[in-house]
């Protein structure tokens, strides 16, 4: 675990409330949307895909509020589909995960949440995933950073 300050970011997103089980289709419906608009809106990305989630589960079918961002240069105006929104920076509890999807909550999340709870931290209920490597759902390697928002 690695205690980390979040950068200040704005970000091109969506909204869902769903469950854990229907993020893989929902990031696969609007990251291609989100992807069009920048291009369509003349936007420069700025950074990996980022989903933000707020009071994240620990089973697969309790809703909680799920966002997909995809960061950007803050555009002098933006009329369109999306939502801009900034990203503020945050105090997070940090770990990259390396390997497969498969193994992102056993080899990733639960190493991470056992580290905070046994620590002085509290979980703030904000939590980031960073896709700083993917190659598919199905790929072997990903390198993929999660956050838990502290609060103190």
């Amino acid at each position: 675990m690695k205690i980390v300050e979040t950068e200040d970011l704005w970000v091109l997103s969506h909204h869902r409330h769903l469950s854990i089980a229907q993020v893989k289709a929902a990031a696969a419906e609007i990251c291609p949307q989100i992807d069009a608009e920048i291009a369509a809106a003349a936007m420069t990305i700025a950074g990996p895909w980022l989903f933000v989630a707020h009071n994240l589960p620990k089973d697969g079918k309790t809703l909680f509020e799920w966002r997909c961002c995809r960061p950007v240069i803050k555009p002098d105006r933006y009329e369109g589909a999306f939502e801009l929104l900034h990203l503020k920076p945050i105090m997070a509890a940090a770990h990259i995960h390396q390997g497969p999807m498969r193994t992102l909550f056993s080899q990733g999340y639960a190493p991470l949440v056992k580290a905070i709870e046994s620590s002085r931290h509290a979980f703030s209920g904000e939590s980031r995933e960073i896709y700083h490597h993917y190659d598919g759902p199905k790929a072997g390697y990903h390198r993929i950073e999660i956050q838990f928002g502290l609060s103190y």
